[in-house]
């Protein structure tokens, strides 16, 4: 009796929300066909929390790359690397409030003609939901919207650096150069290391270089490298770079450049030595210059060189 009773309560309670535990796993599998693998669908907005579909965004397409793949991790929600795709079953519902339920998926990773590895496990996800204007929506996946937000407030400070140490570079190392209609370093990171509250040193390698705007691409005039490690000391109102110690040219470069990277020489070599990965930083860094100052740029060109296309 009692079990009737509890499973008629159930039932009630479901009703009187408006929503059926099938109808509310129906709706769930619909959203997972929306969770965002690889690329954000743009068509997603329909189907997530604003907030949600907002912090995604900024993730997805708002946060510079200053290096190839820096949010790699983004497109692996749910599937790998290896041309596979998502197979979703929602298992489960539970409703947590009137305006809030959780979802139990279960996803298998299935090729393209809907066969599968019968050896390849299966993995259990979280899909969160919230009803808004009588609508239920993705309000976040496997607690993701956290690890975006806590990725996003640090990408900030980050880039508040970068800034800095680029004002730094046009300032102290780009005056040196013949100049043009701007100046755009390239900063490539080996290593970062706090050594007391006030003072920081960042190792890296460093290119300046100056353009001219020619039509839609940027021409350039000079430019160098200078890798080396950098000071940094806080100060009023902002953090400065206070010192900058530069590998030696010429024969005693590679000394210099031990003695200056210490453990983080292997790093640094792998970029400085590599030069895709160093171009394809700097088309990231270009693009990212471009689009935080309007500007209607599509190519660059290196003297003597074909333009590249942003």
């Amino acid at each position: 009796m009692r079990k009737i009773f509890y499973t008629l309560l159930v039932v009630l309670t479901w009703t009187a929300c408006g929503t059926t535990e099938e109808q509310l796993k129906e709706r769930a599998n619909e959203l997972c066909q929306y969770i965002p693998d690889h690329v954000l669908l743009e068509r997603s907005k329909d189907y997530m929390t604003e907030d949600f579909y907002a912090v995604l965004d900024t993730m997805f397409y708002r946060l510079p790359e200053h290096e190839a793949l820096d949010h790699e991790w983004l497109y692996y929600f749910v599937t790998g690397n290896g041309g596979t795709i998502a197979d979703y079953d929602v298992v489960s519902v539970e409703k947590t409030d009137d305006t809030h339920a959780v979802a139990t998926v279960h996803v298998r990773q299935v090729w393209e003609d809907g066969s599968f590895d019968p050896e390849s496990d299966i993995e259990e996800h979280t899909l969160y939901m919230e009803r808004v204007n009588g609508e239920w929506l993705m309000s976040d996946f496997d607690e993701h919207k956290a690890d975006c937000i806590r990725y996003i407030q640090n990408n900030r400070w980050e880039q508040a650096w970068r800034d800095m140490i680029s004002e730094y570079l046009i300032k102290e190392i780009g005056s040196q150069y013949a100049q043009g209609d701007l100046c755009v370093p390239v900063l490539m990171i080996a290593a970062q290391e706090d050594c007391e509250t006030e003072i920081a040193w960042v190792w890296g390698d460093f290119w300046v270089f100056w353009y001219n705007i020619s039509g839609d691409t940027l021409k350039t005039v000079s430019g160098g490298n200078h890798a080396g490690k950098m000071l940094i000391c806080a100060g009023e109102p902002y953090w400065n770079v206070c010192g900058f110690e530069q590998t030696e040219d010429g024969a005693g470069n590679d000394v210099s450049a031990r003695r200056i990277f210490g453990d983080h020489y292997d790093i640094y070599m792998n970029m400085h030595s590599n030069a895709d990965v160093r171009e394809a930083v700097r088309q990231e860094q270009l693009r990212e210059y471009i689009r935080r100052h309007n500007l209607p740029v599509r190519y660059y060109q290196d003297y003597g060189w074909p333009a590249v296309e942003l």
